[in-house]
């Protein structure tokens, strides 16, 4: 059946004249040409478009290894020196932003 389709095609192709040819050419540059500016924009679109996807995914893995890092925080001793250097540090950066 495709062969058919094919043949079929390539029956009713008619021959074209080099004037005929050349005027096909220059209508097809032209349409491109025409749509060149229509694509450029797209373009920015879609740059912009995978510009905020990337945003959202970084944004989305700082906010898993936050939520990791806290989760093993809870898990850490309260009275181990580093926990409690980190409660030390937490209250002085609130301490700052509170006096902003």
């Amino acid at each position: 059946m495709a062969n058919k389709t094919k043949q079929d095609l390539s029956d009713k192709q008619p021959e074209l004249s080099k004037e005929e040819l050349s005027k096909r050419r220059e209508e097809i540059t032209e349409f491109y040409k025409d749509n060149i500016p229509h694509l450029e924009i797209q373009a920015d679109y879609e740059m912009l478009l995978a510009s905020i996807e990337k945003s959202r995914a970084e944004r989305m893995q700082a906010q898993m290894f936050m939520a990791q890092q806290y989760a093993n925080q809870n898990s850490v001793d309260k009275d181990s020196p580093e926990a409690k250097a980190f409660q030390e540090a937490m209250e002085q950066a609130q301490e700052k932003v509170s006096q902003s």
